[in-house]
């Protein structure tokens, strides 16, 4: 079927050269003033013209017919979650919360470090540790950081030692030592058990999970990091997604996003009681 498509594609092109040549030759071959046979060759170019453009119908209707998109069409950009399954997953804050942040990030991504020094502190202190809302972290390493995905799965290894939040931070405040021998470094000073620390590091352990996290941002359309997702706790554990938010925004935009999310939430309340 393909190749019927591209034999009625060129068809067309040869029509329209066939058509355009014509008209050349007999306009170079016309005399001058003889105006009722530059009419007759008017009327015959329109004619060759009018199968030109039934040629190509039948085109387009066959490429309809068959399924295929509009020729050049662009492909359908990925939509953003509407809810996101946090079953499971580890987070900082009260397990009662029922505002969340979802932030997709690279531990290597400059951005990334920006705002966890100059954005989340703040965020920690108003809405974190006071009870108000739940914070999750999802790893996005990209292909230019090459360090990303080991450090990615260094604050896993730590985790199961129950240091993930201690590693995920000292990897943040330290950007530029990612490399292995940094790592463990990062291990001992947290007081890990390092030999398990380093039998996880040398295993495949966790890169399936961190490549799918990855695999998901993209299918979701995240093309950066850091990104965020605002979203209310449902009962089910679920978050319903109602803000998202690209970049290193200030304080000030989580800020107004988080309060209207919070009091909503404290509306909802007051009408059930």
């Amino acid at each position: 079927m393909r190749v019927k498509m591209i034999q009625l594609i060129l068809l067309g092109i040869g029509l329209c050269q066939f058509g355009y040549a014509q008209a050349q030759a007999r306009a170079k071959d016309q005399p001058q003033g003889d105006l009722s046979a530059l009419r007759t060759d008017v009327r015959a170019l329109q004619a060759e013209q009018q199968e030109i453009i039934s040629r190509l119908d039948e085109l387009r209707q066959l490429l309809q017919t068959n399924g295929q998109p509009a020729i050049s069409a662009a492909p359908a950009r990925p939509q953003p979650p509407s809810t996101l399954d946090i079953h499971g997953e580890n987070f900082r804050g009260e397990g009662d919360a029922r505002v969340a942040i979802i932030e997709y990030a690279d531990f290597e991504c400059p951005y990334c470090g920006e705002y966890e020094r100059k954005v989340f502190p703040q965020l920690f202190s108003d809405y974190i540790e006071t009870g108000k809302v739940k914070y999750f972290y999802r790893d996005l390493p990209l292909p230019m950081h090459a360090r990303a995905l080991p450090a990615a799965r260094a604050a896993r290894c730590a985790g199961e030692q129950g240091k993930y939040w201690e590693m995920h931070d000292s990897l943040f405040a330290k950007q530029t030592a990612l490399s292995a021998p940094a790592l463990l470094d990062r291990a001992q000073t947290l007081g890990l058990d390092t030999e398990k620390f380093n039998e996880c590091q040398a295993s495949e352990k966790y890169v399936a999970d961190i490549q799918k996290s990855a695999s998901d941002a993209q299918k979701m359309g995240i093309d950066g990091t850091p990104t965020f997702f605002l979203g209310v706790v449902e009962p089910s554990g679920d978050v319903t997604i109602e803000k998202r938010i690209k970049g290193t925004a200030p304080f000030d935009v989580f800020k107004s996003e988080l309060d209207a999310l919070l009091a909503s939430k404290s509306r909802e309340a007051d009408s059930t009681h």
